[in-house]
């Protein structure tokens, strides 16, 4: 028997293609409700301008990442645009046993991978009011790339093929 099924906090999933406003809602939804945490997950990635180690992701070496992944310490991981990223089963698994209510914002592979360990997790996904809306909004963060963003809008839409998968979904205006 799995050891999701001898806690008391609840576990919620976040979803959404890059530039649907998925953080935008979390830290809404975190600031309205400060009982519910945010898992912090682990990122190869390069932190952005005013992001803190510890705050929004636990940032280390891709070697650090897979031997993190190999012992098994993630209950999810996946590569997503060139970087990894990974939730820590144990941070997880303490909050939930303190009975804390758990948010994941994470992407659909990484769903699916906690599905199979907490079938009781709720999935909600955010969709953005179309394609073009997602497009103009990863460009107005000038965050990457020309062609990162072209990466991220030609990836949204086998993304967004996955919304039906979860128990919400949202379409961010």
């Amino acid at each position: 028997m799995s050891d999701a099924l001898h806690h008391s906090g609840s576990l919620f999933m976040v979803v959404a293609p890059s530039g649907a406003g998925k953080s935008t809602l979390v830290n809404a939804l975190l600031a309205q409700e400060p009982s519910i945490k945010l898992s912090i997950s682990y990122t190869t990635r390069q932190p952005r301008p005013g992001e803190e180690h510890g705050r929004e992701y636990y940032f280390t070496t891709v070697k650090d990442f897979l031997a993190r992944r190999e012992s098994g310490e993630f209950l999810e991981s996946a590569e997503v645009h060139g970087n990894y990223y990974g939730t820590s089963r144990l941070l997880i698994a303490e909050q939930m046993r303190a009975g804390t209510d758990v948010l994941l914002e994470i992407d659909w592979q990484g769903a699916q991978q906690v599905r199979k360990q907490f079938p009781q997790a709720v999935g909600i996904f955010i969709l953005p009011p179309s394609i073009a809306a997602l497009e103009e909004r990863l460009k107005k963060r000038g965050q990457d790339a020309e062609n990162v963003i072209l990466r991220r809008v030609l990836a949204a839409g086998s993304e967004i093929a996955h919304a039906p998968e979860f128990e919400y979904v949202i379409i961010n205006q």
